[in-house]
């Protein structure tokens, strides 16, 4: 899986200008899978997301209770080292990645978070007011096992 989370005072997600989810201070974290993501990955980057110590005083969100939007995002996934149109074929289709972006977000609300979403497979309007700015990619293959060498 793949995230961006950002540091926001203020972020919304709306559908057909009906806002669908809104959070004041908080994170607003977008979500990408991919065909070899698992629960497994889903729950370990929500227990990095919710002790991030990226809000104010060296906090996480954890630490001040701060909520969070979730939004899916297939285009974390994009490819564009061949021409100029991306290819997606990195993202899980929605039978796939639908299933982790639930698993992501009830892994952050056993947590204790807080979590507005957006609505996966719509087209949405994202709004956000970045905070600091602070923006992080994280990666579930950060934690893939390494070769020996």
């Amino acid at each position: 899986m793949r995230l961006v989370v950002q540091r926001v005072s203020r972020a919304a997600v709306s559908i057909d200008g009906e806002v669908v989810g809104a959070i004041g201070p908080g994170l607003c974290v977008l979500v990408g899978a991919t065909h070899t993501d698992t629960p497994a990955d889903a729950d370990r980057l929500a227990d990095k997301v919710w002790g991030l110590r990226i809000l104010d005083g060296e906090r996480s969100a954890s630490d001040v209770d701060a909520p969070l939007l979730v939004v899916s995002q297939f285009t974390l996934y994009a490819d564009v080292r061949k021409g100029r149109r991306p290819s997606w074929s990195a993202a899980a289709p929605g039978a796939v990645s639908e299933p982790l972006v639930d698993a992501f977000v009830a892994a952050l609300r056993r947590r204790g978070a807080r979590v507005e979403t957006g609505r996966f497979g719509a087209e949405m309007a994202v709004e956000l007011v970045n905070d600091g700015p602070v923006t992080l990619t994280l990666d579930s293959a950060m934690w893939a096992p390494r070769a020996t060498q």
